[in-house]
């Protein structure tokens, strides 16, 4: 994402009108989760301006009499009870999560990656709240791809068990003839406290990181773990095209713009279609 994300963090572009970590921190308080922890680094600073009080930009508004406006910005600086926790090293996704060890303390707790959007009707951590409440166990959010894709994506091999699956390993960006399934995780998790446990025993992979996938790995080995197929849209935008696919399908449900934006985007693709062909006509 380079320029980009040069001064502005990942998790901070915006898709329409509202940077892709609101979007996460929403799911979670529909949900019902209000005690939040963001582990963040250097530079990254932008998340916490942005759901912290900017009295300046409140008193400008407040001038100009923008009551919409200012209700949105209290919205956001009310969502949940949010703390901050940096990651000193960039150490990888298992590193990033032992350190909210203390915080968690004794309690099962959830997983959200910022660059992993989920829309649907029920909040996609609400779904593996409910498969957990059922289980009593640590679960992952997986969903079906296409099995070309298979190879973009770290893939379950699991056995389907009471409406769930039981996961038996885990596969890193398989050969598509060779995965086990076309079931792909996305960045959504409940862990039992134990996680921490694993997360000590693991090495980090040959760029010095160390991974939650390995984690789980020696979970399953000595203990059930579940996924959970959630329903809803899933998103990226940890990369360029599949950040501007995100965009597009957002502005296209967005209330305000929605409908203005569709017949934009079909005058737009059929001027493009016309001159293609008149192109190879040529």
């Amino acid at each position: 994402m380079l320029p980009a994300t040069k001064a502005l963090p990942k998790e901070m572009m915006p898709v329409v009108d509202k940077p892709a970590i609101q979007y996460v921190i929403e799911e979670l308080v529909e949900a019902g989760i209000e005690d939040i922890l963001i582990i963040t680094g250097r530079g990254k600073r932008a998340i916490e301006d942005h759901f912290d009080r900017n009295v300046e930009l409140h008193n400008a508004l407040a001038k100009r009499e923008d009551r919409s406006m200012l209700a949105t910005l209290e919205r956001i600086e009310q969502l949940a009870d949010i703390h901050y926790l940096r990651q000193r090293e960039l150490l990888g996704t298992g590193h990033a999560v032992l350190r909210a060890r203390k915080h968690v303390g004794d309690e099962p707790f959830a997983v959200l990656f910022g660059d992993d959007l989920v829309v649907s009707e029920r909040p996609c951590i609400g779904q593996l709240m409910d498969q957990f409440g059922k289980f009593g166990a640590s679960i992952l959010a997986v969903k079906e791809v296409a099995p070309a894709l298979v190879g973009s994506y770290g893939v379950i091999q699991a056995e389907s068990i009471n409406g769930a699956y039981l996961v038996k390993g885990l596969v890193e960006k398989p050969d598509p003839a060779q995965a086990p399934s076309n079931l792909a995780c996305l960045g959504r998790y409940i862990f039992e406290p134990d996680i921490f446990e694993f997360l000590d025993r693991i090495t980090p992979v040959e760029n010095g990181e160390y991974q939650l996938t390995d984690a789980i790995q020696l979970m399953i080995q000595s203990r059930p773990v579940y996924a959970c197929a959630v329903e809803g849209d899933w998103h990226t935008v940890g990369d360029l095209l599949s950040y501007l696919r995100t965009t597009v399908a957002f502005a296209l449900e967005h209330p305000a713009i929605g409908d203005s934006f569709l017949e934009y985007m079909k005058t737009t693709c059929q001027s493009l279609f016309s001159d293609v062909e008149k192109s190879r006509r040529r």
